[in-house]
């Protein structure tokens, strides 16, 4: 990976019920792929506090984030990525979309229903367990 940009970020698998909450893409070569919400951390910052902030950013709303579900390494064409992925809870009962193009509520029989950034798609099997 030397020479390689890696890029470290994080992003909330929020749940609600038998729910999870999914993002599609507005902009950049991956616009219009589905993806957990999230983004990159800040120096210093905690995977958690950086979860909060980009949730208060991109969907002008309060979460609770929860344990680790996994870390997942993923080689993008142009860059490494490192994604901390948690289980999260809403804390207020609206999300907002200031940054992406559309979301849903998916059931675990719709996750397969959108086109997921390869990175995230790896959590799909968790995902599909834990909400049976």
């Amino acid at each position: 990976m030397e020479g390689r940009k890696c890029i470290e970020v994080v992003a909330a698998v929020i749940r609600r019920g038998d729910r999870i909450f999914a993002t599609q893409r507005g902009y950049g070569p991956w616009k219009d792929w589905w993806e957990f919400p999230g983004g990159k951390m800040e120096p210093g910052e905690t995977p958690q506090a950086a979860l909060e902030r980009e949730i208060r950013e991109e969907l002008d709303s309060e979460i609770r984030v929860g344990d680790l579900l996994k870390t997942i390494e993923w080689d993008y064409p142009d860059f490494h990525l490192t994604l901390h992925c948690f289980w999260c809870s809403p804390a207020s009962e609206e999300l907002h979309l200031l940054e992406h193009e559309a979301a849903r509520w998916l059931s675990a029989a719709d996750l397969a229903s959108v086109r997921w950034l390869p990175a995230d798609e790896q959590l799909l099997p968790l995902i599909e367990e834990a909400l049976k």
